[in-house]
């Protein structure tokens, strides 16, 4: 009596999919640092009657060494414009402003008290240039 295989199946569990989902969602959030800029050292000009921007979407820095940076990795300045909005590329890639409405589209700036014009008037323009929304970051005087 000779008897038959059985045929092996290769399928994938769909139960199992949803958590596999679920678990690689929870990976990336925890892991993703959208901005990390705890590194840079920038002592903040004061100002009194201060606000604070409804978004944050960008933050750019230039610490005490006059180092640009972008969402805490170093940049060069004339690289901003790009950075923040590319206005022929397609949907989805055009830069960490991309095609946010107005209101949205906000740039912190965090500049040392110490860095002169000529530093930090390049990044303003670049910030301009891309439609960005400028909110200069400053320490609260306290009177």
């Amino acid at each position: 009596m000779i008897l038959q295989r059985r045929q092996m199946s290769a399928d994938v569990p769909a139960m199992a999919m949803g958590d596999i989902a679920f678990l690689l969602l929870i990976f990336f959030i925890i892991l993703a640092r959208v901005t990390d800029d705890s590194h840079v050292k920038v002592n903040k000009a004061d100002g009194t009657e201060l606000q604070k921007p409804q978004s944050k979407r960008v933050g750019i820095a230039i610490d005490t060494n006059q180092v640009t940076y972008l969402n805490g990795v170093r940049i060069n300045p004339d690289m901003i414009s790009d950075a923040l909005y590319k206005p022929d590329a397609p949907p989805g890639q055009r830069g960490l402003l991309g095609d946010q409405p107005p209101g949205q589209r906000t740039v912190l700036l965090k500049i040392d008290k110490d860095t002169p014009a000529s530093m930090f008037e390049p990044v303003i323009e670049a910030v301009s240039r891309a439609g960005g929304e400028l909110h200069h970051v400053l320490e609260e005087k306290m009177n």
